[in-house]
């Protein structure tokens, strides 16, 4: 491998010649051989947004001329559609204000400038860095990471699950089947109403979702090292936000409290909060579905759900809830990743939180896993949902919780004995209720209509 000859404040480093990195770049590269995870892609396009934004708002503010700020614009377009995507290697465990990864955009647009502009002069700290710091950059690129995959990638995906739901609501509204609490017996519901619940779950969702979001809408830009906004011109935060959003399509304004944007990352907890509360709705639904589809005849049995692979290596023909397990094993990583969040967002000492790239990473994978699970259980799953309407009849007629209509007619006590009795010799509600002679045929009939129940 061919090297050149970088350097910062610390000396020279050799850096591959083949990639447009520097010095800080390689340096986290070789004192941060953690694991594989590395920053998440989608807040890497967010800090590319931002440097775009803050050379733009640097030239507004007379800080920049118009050449150098429109050069470090194209080179952030360019990383944006992707083009230099090996370019940013750096691990999340690395330092936890992410100044290695801010650095990492630095150098890289100072080297794709050289490329498309080979005698402008240009610098990663003085120029791409301009007004900034990598206390107040990574976490606005933090939150627009998180605000931009939400309403792109997550609140689409919900709202074709719920369109999936409405329509199977629509399907089944004349099917009435037996009720469960308790996983027992409870009373008649119409297999529709069963759905609502799941669709309410999915809306109630996105509504607490997108309400939490805008909590991150407010960024950190301007704040520099500390708060104080030191090195940065008054008005470059209200410009820069302006920016942003017309870049990114999604609103931003600056944090008025440029400490608090530093040191505290309360509404990330708030969002991955609402995340898990989605991830736990999921995971009801997911679990609703695969035991109503259970047997196929040897389980409840009530719905089927898309035959999509085989489920046994051993057991010739099984087929089993593949898509349902994914979901939930979603679920339950959404849930630890919220707790990293929360733990991680208590360790703002003093004027920075110094937990941020895995605070980001683990929200960007809940925002991802969410987004592209949704999808799939929708589209392999959800949307295949058929009701068994004579195992649903079947079950629904053989269920002694019917007794329950019975109550106002003979009492609760009289009600209660004849269930306990038609369980005992293995009868009908029906044959006892008529044996015991507290109603005619005519009177049960009349009161026992599943129908008038739901």
């Amino acid at each position: 491998m061919e090297f050149r000859i970088e350097h910062d404040t610390m000396g020279e480093v050799k850096v591959p010649k083949k990639h447009f990195w520097g010095a800080q770049t390689q340096r986290s590269l070789e004192n941060f051989c953690i694991g594989t995870e590395t920053i998440p892609r989608e807040v890497i396009n967010a800090f590319a947004v931002l440097k775009a934004a803050a050379a733009r708002a640097n030239q507004r503010l007379g800080k920049m001329d118009s050449l150098k700020s429109e050069a470090i614009v194209e080179a952030c377009d360019d990383i944006l559609r992707g083009k230099y995507s090996d370019e940013f290697p750096l691990k999340v465990w690395q330092t936890g204000s992410g100044t290695q990864s801010n650095m990492n955009l630095n150098e890289v647009i100072v080297h794709i400038v050289k490329v498309n502009h080979s005698n402008l002069k240009i610098h990663p700290n003085d120029d791409v860095n301009m007004s900034q710091s990598s206390n107040d950059t990574f976490p606005t690129a933090m939150n627009m990471a998180a605000v931009i995959m939400i309403h792109e990638k997550l609140v689409p995906a919900m709202d074709n699950l719920i369109s999936t739901m409405k329509r199977l609501e629509d399907e089944n509204y004349n099917v009435i089947k037996i009720g469960r609490t308790h996983l027992q017996d409870a009373v008649p519901i119409r297999f529709s109403q069963e759905i609502s619940g799941w669709r309410g779950m999915l809306e109630e969702s996105k509504e607490q979702i997108i309400e939490a979001s805008d909590k991150l809408r407010k960024i950190a830009i301007g704040g520099t090292a500390v708060g104080t906004g030191l090195n940065c011109p008054k008005g470059f935060d209200k410009l820069c936000c302006e920016e942003i959003t017309r870049i990114a399509g999604e609103k931003f304004v600056p944090n008025s409290n440029k400490f608090h944007a530093l040191t505290s990352k309360d509404g990330y907890v708030y969002v991955s909060g609402a995340l898990k509360g989605l991830a736990a709705n999921l995971m009801k639904i997911a679990n609703d579905i695969r035991w109503l589809a259970n047997g196929p005849r040897c389980g409840l049995g009530e719905i089927t759900i898309p035959e999509n692979e085989p489920g046994s290596s051993i057991m010739p023909g099984k087929v089993n809830p593949t898509q349902c397990e994914a979901i939930t094993m979603i679920a339950i990583q959404v849930m630890g990743n919220d707790t990293t969040i929360g733990i991680g967002a208590s360790q703002g000492n003093f004027e920075l939180n110094v937990f941020m790239p895995v605070l980001a990473y683990n929200m960007i994978q809940s925002i991802r896993l969410l987004s592209d699970g949704i999808i799939s259980f929708d589209k392999n799953c959800v949307s295949g949902i058929k009701a068994k309407k004579d195992k649903m009849a079947s079950n629904l007629n053989n269920s002694l919780m019917l007794v329950t209509c019975l109550s106002p007619v003979i009492g609760y006590e009289k009600a209660a004995l004849c269930v306990h009795k038609a369980y005992e010799e293995d009868k009908t509600l029906k044959k006892v209720v008529l044996e015991l002679g507290f109603l005619t045929e005519e009177e049960y009939d009349s009161a026992v209509c599943p129908e008038k129940m739901v």
